[in-house]
């Protein structure tokens, strides 16, 4: 079965005669797709799908899963669309089209239009028809007898899926989050965040009445009702005014799991963790955090043995409060996209198991068992949605071959949804496989990394060289094209610049996921030392020490988190990487916490800490030239962190180029902005590490 997954995958290689050469405009012409989700019934699975620019929902259908595009958005116009949402009969599904807003209520408008962009619910049939808007706002939620409930500026309204007129379903304090319908539809749980804690609310949609379940000091999240409605289940996180700082947590005030009776509104605690490993929550990408399944269970994750894993529990058997977990998922790895079969009776997951630098797709019984491997190779694959009990959508690349969309109809071999999306100048045959390499830090640690080696490189040559770091930091770069936007891009850039003659290393240091507890939680990472730096000098030196590479033509670029370290081998060790791109950067760790948390007051002693940590603080030793990047409506890393070190460079000289892009987010949101940074990179590599040196 494996092995026809991976012809069938081969579809998708453009024919080379139609692409003779590798181009930034061929590689980022490749469509993303960045969600999937299978209707709770009917067989209908949709994705959302952006072809250069301009995103769109497809559906496909049992017995055939013929793809159609459902929507007809055109241009770049930079408007993401997120949170497909089924109705509860499969008959239509919800999404959201437009972004957040940021602290001004602005959303993004990064096409510069001349009028107003929104974000708001719309929805479309499953078989046929248009997309209609539904409201302004984000988050919906669809009841039995099609309700649609949704959040716009923190507060809980109502509609239908006719669209009718909306109306504010209740007024509440704090902010409205993580809406979940009984399964009657005739009560709604939600979360009430209030900043430094967080209730559960119930509100009786006949009654009109509103309770606050269970309320603490603490934050509560994560709701899953019990099938038959008479319960709900949700984590309690202990209250921390230190939660967030980039400072490792290996251990804390241990979080549980409290099941609430929802008629007398009786809490108790039903499951807690240990102390140690794992007491402090770390999620997966599900719709549901805490999966109430066959049997009375509860499925959630949890990091007991330093590795994020899926675990079991009894609800009936924790009403005592010393019930314990199970666990499901054994073993060094890293469980990260979850999804529950139709039936509830099976999890479907991806992991890095038996291929730590890659993902695939298994499935265990929520009674437990031996977990079984859907797919394996040297592809990866995530984001699985089960539509029928034995066919499974999800979303798969390889090293050469970008993101797709994919039907695993069991027995049958899999094969893509939409193959003929895939333009012919996408240059597939043309691309390298990265490679896999384990080297030393500058203290030691072994760090992974993808190397990516061009296909003219000839014995005895000498090459320039580019190191890439990842954001986040909680991140893992794959042997295959990412499966976050993001990092699909950096990766097309990856294949260019090896395309264009660099040695290219992307590296996952450390504060990263993919690699347990320890490695993710590092020892002094971030604003508590950089510790990461020894992974940037490690890698540098790595570089250094090949034979293929020229040790004085050594340059780096990374995005955000990346920028950080770009910005600390730049301030620290010009003499070793002689030039950097350095996009969105953090450049004081204390400006970089207070985008987060506004009301941050660590005293004069942290902010010594956090400053000592930050590349500003090493800017006298700056020697190597730079491009700045940024977009001005950033709401991940303020626009003031590449001011304020623009600054600093003047005044010494330091030689700095810049590409600003007027009302661009942080995760850029237009094909035009991502080709535009590319091209501007490379232009920079080539004049600072190629212009008037010899190649060998």
């Amino acid at each position: 079965m494996v092995r026809r997954f991976v012809v069938c995958a081969l579809l998708l290689v453009p024919d080379v005669a139609l692409a003779q050469q590798v181009t930034l405009e061929g590689l980022l012409s490749a469509p993303f797709p960045s969600e999937i989700a299978a209707a709770p019934s009917g067989g209908h699975v949709a994705w959302v799908q952006s072809a250069r620019g301009s995103r769109n929902v497809w559906i496909a259908s049992a017995p055939d899963f013929k793809a159609r595009q459902a929507t007809r958005f055109t241009g770049d116009d930079g408007q993401d669309i997120t949170t497909l949402t089924w109705s509860p009969d499969g008959k239509v599904v919800l999404f959201v089209r437009g972004g957040g807003p940021n602290r001004q209520n602005e959303i993004p408008n990064p096409a510069l239009s001349p009028d107003a962009a929104e974000q708001a619910i719309w929805a479309v049939d499953a078989t046929d028809g248009d997309a209609r808007k539904l409201a302004v706002g984000s988050a919906p939620a669809v009841s039995p007898t099609g309700q649609v409930v949704y959040v716009s500026r923190g507060q809980v309204w109502a509609t239908d899926l006719a669209a009718a007129k909306p109306t504010q379903l209740l007024t509440i304090r704090g902010q409205a989050r993580d809406l979940r319908f009984a399964p009657d539809g005739k009560r709604l749980a939600f979360v009430s965040a209030r900043g430094d804690h967080s209730f559960v609310g119930l509100f009786d949609t006949s009654a009109r009445s509103l309770r606050y379940l269970d309320p603490s000091v603490d934050q509560d999240a994560n709701i899953a009702w019990s099938p038959d409605g008479a319960r709900i289940a949700f984590t309690r996180t202990p209250a921390s005014r230190d939660n967030f700082s980039f400072a490792p947590r290996r251990e804390g005030e241990p979080w549980s799991i409290r099941v609430v009776d929802v008629a007398s509104g009786t809490g108790a605690e039903v499951w807690k963790a240990d102390r140690g490993p794992g007491s402090v929550f770390q999620g997966v990408s599900a719709d549901e955090q805490l999966m109430w399944v066959a049997g009375d269970r509860l499925v959630f994750p949890w990091e007991r043995d330093g590795w994020i894993h899926l675990y079991v529990l009894r609800v009936e058997a924790g009403s005592d409060g010393t019930a314990k977990a199970a666990l499901l998922t054994p073993g060094a790895f890293e469980v990260e996209h979850v999804a529950l079969t139709p039936d509830r009776t099976r999890v479907i997951y991806s992991s890095n198991q038996d291929d730590i630098d890659r993902r695939h797709l298994w499935a265990v019984a929520v009674t437990g068992g031996a977990p079984e491997a859907l797919t394996t190779g040297k592809g990866s694959e995530w984001m699985p949605a089960p539509v029928t009990d034995s066919a499974i959508a999800f979303l798969r690349s390889d090293g050469k071959m970008a993101a797709h969309a994919a039907i695993l109809p069991r027995p049958r071999a899999a094969r893509p949804l939409a193959p003929d999306t895939m333009p012919a100048e996408f240059p597939a045959a043309l691309l390298v496989e990265p490679q896999q390499v384990i080297f030393p830090a500058a203290d030691g640690m072994p760090i992974h990394g993808q190397l990516f080696v061009p296909r003219d490189l000839k014995a005895g040559e000498k090459r320039p060289a580019v190191l890439f770091f990842h954001g986040g930091s909680r991140r893992q770069m794959l042997l295959a094209w990412h499966y976050m936007g993001y990092y699909h891009n950096t990766y097309a850039m990856n294949q260019f610049l090896a395309s264009r003659g660099y040695v290219v290393l992307s590296v996952n240091y450390r504060s990263g996921t993919g690699y347990g507890l320890n490695f993710r939680e590092a020892l002094n990472y971030g604003a508590t030392g950089a510790s990461e730096f020894n992974d940037v000098l490690g890698a540098g030196l790595y570089m250094k020490s090949r034979s293929d590479v020229d040790a004085h033509r050594i340059g780096i670029y990374g995005g955000s988190y990346g920028g950080y370290l770009t910005a600390h081998a730049l301030a620290r060790a010009s003499d070793l990487f002689a030039a950097g791109v350095d996009i969105h950067g953090v450049h004081d760790w204390n400006v970089g916490i207070r985008t987060f948390i506004p009301s941050y007051d660590p005293g004069p002693d942290i902010e010594r800490r956090n400053f000592n940590a930050s590349p500003l603080a090493f800017v006298s030793g700056w020697r190597s030239p730079v491009l700045l990047v940024h977009g001005d409506d950033d709401r991940n890393v303020s626009f003031a962190e590449t001011v304020t070190l623009a600054e600093a460079l003047r005044k010494q000289g330091v030689t700095f180029e810049q590409l600003i892009l007027p009302d661009e987010i942080h995760g850029f949101l237009r094909n035009e902005s991502w080709r535009k940074v590319f091209t501007a990179a490379a232009d920079f590599f080539d004049r600072h590490l190629k212009a008037g040196r010899s190649s060998s």
